[in-house]
Parts: C-alpha cells; structure tokens; sequence
C-alpha cells in the first residue's frame, strides 16, 4: 500500500519504530514513541507525539492524539494532531479533527468537522466593532423595481 518511500521520510534508524499487525486486537489507553504503524483493530484511547500510520485493514474505535496521522483505514472517534492528518484513499473517518494541516485524497470517507485553529491573516484584523450608518434617507429615493414579462409564453 504505501511504497518504501512513503515509510522512508517517517522513519529513521534512531526513531522507534513499532507495527501492530492484522492478527491483533486491543482495548485500553496507550502510549506510544516514535512512528507506530497500526493494522489492527484497537478501542479506547492512543497518544503519541509522534507519527500514527493506520493501515487499509486497521479498525479504530476511539480517540487519537498524535504529532502526526496518516490513515487509509476506518477511525470512528475524534483526531487531534499537532502538525498534520492526511486521510489516503480508501480512509474513513467518522469524527471531528483538530490539527493545523489536515489533507483529504478523492475516495476517501469523513464525516465530522475539522478545527484548523486561527488563521495568522485573521489575527491580523483590527479587533474594532462595526459602525453600521443610519441608511434610512437613502432608501427614500427611487429604487430599481424588477418587471416580470409574458413576452413569448
């Protein structure tokens, strides 16, 4: 599913590097270092600061809090990643996502709202309330009026 070069940028000889494959099932609250490739089928809570690559076949019923998301899997729960989530075709993701960067190939399923955080160019506004003008006296004049036609019925 992914190519050697795909795992590649995610991986490095110092990094923990951990795979759960298809064969296991867990429940609970875990806790992970480095890159964790997930295959399997999983309920309850995951944390890491690190990378999170959910396989094609991985079910995950829960919440994820990772550095990093990368899923073509099924993931029902809420995700919040500090730097990116990329949902890969054939993704589905049911629940709401909180990260800074969040991708989305074509195929892939969610349904949730995602939360990108403020944009730096909207805290730029001034924070200054609206004046709205009294616009009364310009409403006296004439005004456009629209005629329908029965012209060619």
């Amino acid at each position: 599913m992914w190519d050697n070069k795909k795992r590649a940028e995610h991986h490095t000889d110092s990094e923990a590097f951990t795979i759960l494959g298809r064969d296991v099932r867990f429940k609970g609250i875990v806790h992970f270092e480095g890159t964790v490739q997930l295959d399997s089928c999983f309920e309850g809570e995951i944390h890491t600061k690190g990378t999170i690559v959910v396989g094609e076949h991985a079910v995950i019923r829960g919440t994820i809090t990772a550095g990093t998301l990368i899923t073509s899997g099924k993931i029902q729960g809420n995700v919040s990643a500090s730097g990116k989530v990329q949902l890969l075709k054939p993704a589905v993701l049911i629940g709401d996502v909180q990260t800074p960067s969040f991708s989305m190939e074509e195929g892939v399923y969610f349904k949730g709202f995602t939360n990108m955080g403020a944009h730096p160019v909207v805290e730029e506004f001034p924070q200054s309330p609206m004046v709205l003008t009294d616009v009364t006296p310009q409403l006296n004049g004439s005004r456009p009026v629209l005629i329908e036609s029965d012209r060619g019925n």
